[in-house]
């Protein structure tokens, strides 16, 4: 076996989808998987190619989005390390319907459709495992749509930052959040518009429940900031 498919299989082996899989198992993926190594704004493939298979992320932050008739882009989803998208369009057999492209340098894996194919007819198991990636996915934009509909948009960004504060390092300000993408791309995430988004951040620094620069906010106090009603 090549290095080059002994370092795909590891790869492959760190995925959720193919965590219990045996090595004879990950052999037969990674014989029809590609490594892929992309720059911050390379885009990965234009709404309405064919797709020929799914993306992994091994490293990076790869934005999934479309462009309205009115030329504004609306992200649907943000894709990190150690999670897949592409898979239900591929099995539609239709062309992408989303435009991906790289936030920050990133490496992937490409698994071809012919080899997940064949895969399935072998395993139920694995069966299985893709089909509770796909049911995780749709629970995911089921509860956007709620969010979208019954919060407000101070509740959505305070969610996202609550969200991120766990792992926030801590410093004498408080809880520090890095933002991994441009305010843009959150504001649009969230479903709000770039404007609307700033004011929420303006409004809840000068609430001094947040303070902002550039990319950095620090939460001085997760309780008050999870406390306040907007």
């Amino acid at each position: 076996m090549t290095k080059a498919r002994i370092k795909t299989r590891d790869f492959l082996s760190q995925l959720a989808l193919f965590a219990d899989m045996e090595p004879d198992e990950l052999d037969r993926i990674a014989a029809g998987t590609a490594e892929l190594h992309a720059k911050r704004g390379d885009v990965l493939f234009h709404r309405g190619d064919a797709c020929t298979g799914f993306h992994a992320v091994i490293y990076g932050q790869i934005k999934l989005a479309f462009t309205s008739p009115h030329g504004s882009e609306k992200v649907v989803e943000i894709v990190g390390p150690g999670y897949s998208f592409g898979e239900a369009v591929m099995f539609m057999d239709k062309p992408y319907i989303v435009t991906a492209q790289a936030l920050a340098d990133a490496m992937l894996l490409h698994v071809g459709k012919s080899v997940v194919l064949e895969e399935l007819q072998r395993d139920p198991d694995f069966a299985r495992r893709m089909l509770a990636g796909l049911s995780r996915r749709l629970h995911g934009l089921i509860g956007d749509v709620e969010a979208y509909s019954l919060r407000s948009g101070a509740e959505r960004v305070i969610g996202y930052l609550l969200s991120h504060a766990e792992a926030a390092a801590s410093s004498e300000e408080g809880r520090q959040l890095i933002l991994p993408f441009s305010k843009a791309v959150l504001a649009s995430r969230l479903n709000l518009t770039p404007e609307h988004f700033s004011r929420i951040l303006h409004d809840l620094a000068d609430r001094s429940l947040i303070s902002v620069s550039g990319k950095s906010i620090s939460i001085p106090d997760v309780e008050k900031l999870r406390g306040y009603e907007g």
